[in-house]
């Protein structure tokens, strides 16, 4: 389910720099001792000496950091830092021609392969249903390579909103609502009816069922990514991958 805290943390130099990029306030942070003179000095040396004065900097040996966490650090560091309020729907499609919606996808490492593939690919933005990961989950993030900060993202309101309002209110933005599903009357992918479309939405469901048959019933079309060999599907972050390459319109 998507968690509403108010902080979040992100993992790994890389990361952290991008979410600071983006605009995102810092908090506290945990870094391996010889990260401070490492890759953690880039981000040392970026914050304000207002931000340095409010900011809490631990530091510790790998193997302290380690018992501490639970876990080794990427590349030593740790930082906390602040949420930030949750764009409405309507804001974050606004003058955009792709958007991928994930209905229910479970597990941060799918959420933060997807994010990761959606700014690679051309998509404009993400939807996520409330029964979705948080993309600021601290594994979702760092699969993510931060991209979660780069591609703008918002939660679909709850209850009964999803799907029949949810699909309704794309349709009235303009979007043609595709569902990636493994269906008979399901149009290929590389179908080239597809890319005529000036705004596209691209559905994808949960890990292992897929998405809902009620959503299937509300979209537009159903579209299938052709296998070989007896494979009935691919992992939800891969197919996003190739929907997201072929569907995206960019190349």
């Amino acid at each position: 389910m998507i968690n509403r805290k108010k902080e979040f943390i992100a993992e790994s130099p890389k990361v952290i720099e991008r979410a600071l990029d983006a605009g995102y306030v810092p908090i506290s942070a945990l870094v391996e001792k010889k990260q401070i003179a490492g890759e953690a000095k880039c981000i040392i040396e970026r914050l304000s000496e207002e931000q340095l004065n409010e900011i809490l900097i631990y530091t510790a040996e790998s193997d302290v950091l380690t018992q501490l966490t639970g876990f080794q650090l990427t590349r030593g560091m740790l930082c906390a830092m602040h949420r930030r309020d949750l764009p409405k729907v309507e804001d974050i499609c606004k003058n955009v021609r792709r958007i991928a919606i994930l209905e229910n996808v479970m597990n941060p490492t799918n959420v933060g392969a997807i994010f990761r593939s959606a700014a690679a690919l051309g998509i404009d933005a993400v939807l996520l249903t409330s029964g979705c990961s948080n993309p600021l989950y601290r594994r979702a993030i760092r699969v993510s390579m931060g991209n979660v900060f780069q591609v703008p993202w918002t939660v679909l309101p709850g209850g009964s909103y999803w799907p029949e309002q949810g699909i309704a209110a794309l349709q009235e933005l303009g979007f043609y609502t595709v569902a990636m599903a493994l269906k008979e009357d399901s149009v290929p992918m590389d179908d080239p009816s597809l890319k005529t479309h000036e705004k596209l939405a691209i559905l994808l469901g949960t890990e292992g069922d897929g998405l809902a048959s009620d959503t299937i019933a509300e979209t537009d079309a159903t579209v299938l990514i052709p296998m070989t060999h007896g494979v009935d599907s691919l992992n939800v972050a891969a197919a996003s991958a190739v929907a997201f390459w072929e569907l995206a319109g960019r190349r």
